[in-house]
């Protein structure tokens, strides 16, 4: 396999970076859509001071659910707007609709992420889940995003649990592409991982360590300092292309077999990657030393060391084996670790990991 990585095209961070989004869209031609989200399509665009017919945006609400019935209504809107790139705004199901139907309309597309909650704002991939939320597919998408804006105004000012998932997400990327580069997996790319895939993995995590309860204590404070925008740029560009050009591996496999349980469909996608993390952890048996940094730092931003936090405090083991089963299912990343993998060692895995958080608690 040749080596790969991928890119966005452009990535601005900082104060007021939406405020350029209408010169970012106009080398594209004179009509932008913007699937926003719901509260992005109330609030913000109103109040982001940006005339709307003079920049030629246009404004079209996402649904709440990346899923193929979506999708079918957006390519509608797409074509009957004539619309010459598309502008996807909002958390990370907003962002990867955009993505895909931009890709299938054959269209550039921008991302301005209004949440710092996961990495999918730079990748060229997204994930399609069923009507009811429950994980279905990747879609790998022909270029990654032409540009990505990215206002640390707007994450100030959001929810901290939003930036705290994106640690969760952020924190399985050095560990997954480490795997990855040990057993020669693919990454996200198709090829072998890069030495720079690798090593803005690694920074991603030392980021994360280094600043990242700093950040959720400015965060609450809806202030930006220099903490808030590594965190940010780690929770977004870092682990967006440490994952993609690194690799995924057990961690995100296991996030994905937990959306098979409806308790977990109110948590975010980063607060059970972090829990997936943590019982990947133990299937590849880990040194005690780094278990132990990885436990602390969930506990010292609030990311989820227990099935309880992840709504799975009643689960029995039936059901908890049926997430087993669909997280080591054949064509998962979990096959990337250096164990074999069996449905029963990710049930234990799971069992373990929960054990050691609540001992910990």
């Amino acid at each position: 396999m040749l080596k790969k990585a991928l890119f966005p095209g452009k990535y601005i961070q900082g104060p007021g970076a939406l405020q350029e989004l209408p010169v970012f869209c106009r080398p594209f031609g004179k009509r932008s859509l913007v699937i926003a989200s719901p509260v992005c399509y109330r609030k913000l665009l109103p109040e982001s001071g940006m005339d709307m017919l003079h920049s030629a945006l246009i404004a079209e609400p996402f649904s709440g659910e990346c899923c193929e019935k979506e999708l079918s209504r957006l390519a509608t809107v797409i074509a009957d707007t004539g619309a010459d790139v598309i502008v996807g705004m909002g958390g990370g199901k907003t962002i990867d609709t955009a993505k895909i139907a931009a890709d299938r309309a054959g269209l550039p597309v921008i991302i301005v992420p209004t949440i710092a909650s996961s990495d999918a704002p730079c990748s060229g991939c997204a994930v399609v889940y069923t009507e009811n939320g429950v994980f279905e597919s990747v879609f790998y998408q022909k270029s990654n995003p032409a540009a990505v804006l990215v206002d640390t105004e707007i994450m100030a000012k959001a929810p901290v649990r939003f930036l705290v998932a994106g640690m969760g997400d952020a924190l399985a990327t050095w560990f997954e592409a480490r795997s990855c580069s040990e057993t020669g997996s693919k990454n996200e790319c198709g090829g072998l991982g890069t030495l720079t895939g690798l090593a803005l993995a690694r920074l991603c995590y030392d980021t994360l360590l280094r600043d990242g309860a700093q950040a959720k204590m400015d965060a609450e404070r809806q202030v930006v300092t220099p903490a808030l925008e590594n965190i940010v740029e780690a929770n977004i560009l870092l682990s967006g292309i440490g994952f993609e050009s690194g690799g995924l591996a057990s961690a995100h496999s296991i996030h994905n077999g937990f959306t098979a349980l409806d308790e977990t469909h109110a948590f975010y996608h980063g607060e059970k990657v972090a829990f997936g993390l943590l019982a990947g952890l133990q299937l590849i048996g880990s040194a005690a030393g780094e278990i132990e940094t990885v436990y602390a730092f969930c506990e010292s931003v609030g990311l989820p060391t227990t099935l309880a936090d992840i709504g799975l405090a009643d689960a029995d083991a039936g059901r908890l084996k049926a997430a087993a089963v669909k997280a080591s299912s054949p064509d998962e990343f979990i096959h990337h670790e250096k164990v074999r993998v069996t449905p029963e060692k990710v049930l234990d895995a799971i069992l373990a990991a929960d054990m050691l958080g609540r001992k910990r608690k």
